[in-house]
């Protein structure tokens, strides 16, 4: 029998974002590895839409559902990744036991609720910082984004990068789809206030731009600018080739914690052009992957001139094997009792007979 990992999350299946991204990639990778993942989300749970964001689903008193998923798995880790009912739920149920669980920060929600409601950042850090603060580690997608929190005030920090599917994401599907025209700007993910997009729409360059994905601001965003083309969420080999067919792709955030996007764009020899703050600072190499400059504009103009095939080379190092390594370096043992006897390892990849 392998090692039984509890992944405790808000986000999930039929939602498209980075977390779920994550936590696919990592649980499959967690498999071919010997692994026994368990995914414990709100799904069978009575939920309500998040506000100012109704894609989103928000469990109600999931607390019983929680510890019975727990209590069944008997995992020999549990790590929650994200801040919602359902990480609340596992946090309690591992507090109130003694039980260790690591963490991971995957988004900012401060900035995320200031850019709709005037909350105060150090409101909002604080009770972040309270969530994670019983952690035996908090995952971190960045060196950036680390320094970052330990500034807010965060301790046990943990280092748990990203990675992209180089199989699927490759410049050898470049140019199956070239669109009518040139220069192509893409943009993919959420379209919602905290991404910043009108950088992106508003910006004044001769070119076409692309926006794939959807969110609150999709229908507002759309009639404000008619000559950008909304294709909404794209999946599988259609998104590649969409992605794989843009000249440049824009990513105009503010506020994200990585941006697997950009790899992805990378992988595929796309350059990226990007503000200089976290997320992109830790995925960019400056002059080879993308452009990053205060002028998003001239950000643009400098990725164009990029070399595909040297962009491409730049997204070898970002693999979900090595991200994955990472993430079990990081995880805290639970005892598991075997009879009358309760078992640990401080070194994961044993098998348990209980």
């Amino acid at each position: 029998m392998g090692m039984r990992l509890a992944l405790v999350t808000d986000a999930w299946s039929p939602q498209t974002n980075g977390v779920v991204t994550t936590l696919k990639a990592t649980a499959a990778e967690l498999e071919r590895r010997g692994y026994e993942p368990r995914v414990i989300c709100a799904q069978g749970v009575p939920s309500i839409a998040c506000p100012s964001y109704p894609e989103i689903r928000l469990a109600i008193s999931p607390g019983k559902h929680v510890a019975r998923q727990l209590d069944g798995l008997r995992p020999h880790a549990i790590h929650i990744a994200t801040e919602g009912p359902i990480g609340l739920a596992a946090r309690r149920y591992c507090v109130e036991r003694r039980v260790p669980f690591t963490s991971s920060y995957h988004t900012r929600y401060p900035e995320y609720l200031r850019s709709r409601w005037p909350i105060p950042l150090k409101l909002s850090y604080g009770w972040l910082r309270h969530f994670h603060g019983r952690a035996t580690r908090t995952f971190v997608s960045s060196e950036t984004l680390r320094r970052e929190l330990a500034g807010h005030g965060f301790a046990n920090l943990h280092i748990w990068r990203r990675g992209v599917d180089l199989a699927r994401f490759a410049p050898s599907a470049a140019g199956t789809a070239r669109r009518p025209g040139r220069p192509l700007l893409v943009y993919v993910g959420r379209v919602a206030v905290e991404k910043n997009l009108e950088a992106f729409l508003s910006l004044n360059l001769p070119a076409h731009k692309l926006v794939i994905g959807g969110g609150p601001q999709l229908e507002t965003l759309r009639a404000r600018y008619p000559a950008v083309e909304f294709v909404g969420f794209r999946h599988g080999a259609e998104l590649t080739q969409l992605l794989a067919s843009a000249d440049v792709f824009v990513f105009p955030s503010l506020t994200d914690t990585f941006g697997i996007a950009m790899l992805e764009a990378i992988a595929c020899g796309v350059p990226v052009a990007a503000f200089p703050v976290p997320g992109p600072l830790d995925v960019i190499e400056q002059g080879v992957s993308g452009v990053l400059h205060e002028n998003l504009a001239a950000a643009v103009e400098g990725a164009l001139l990029l070399d595909r095939r040297r962009c491409a080379e730049a997204a070898q190092g970002f693999t979900w094997q090595a991200a994955t390594e990472q993430f079990i370096a990081g995880l805290a043992p639970v005892q598991v009792r075997a009879g009358r006897r309760a078992r640990t390892s401080l070194a994961f990849g044993v098998e348990w007979s209980s």
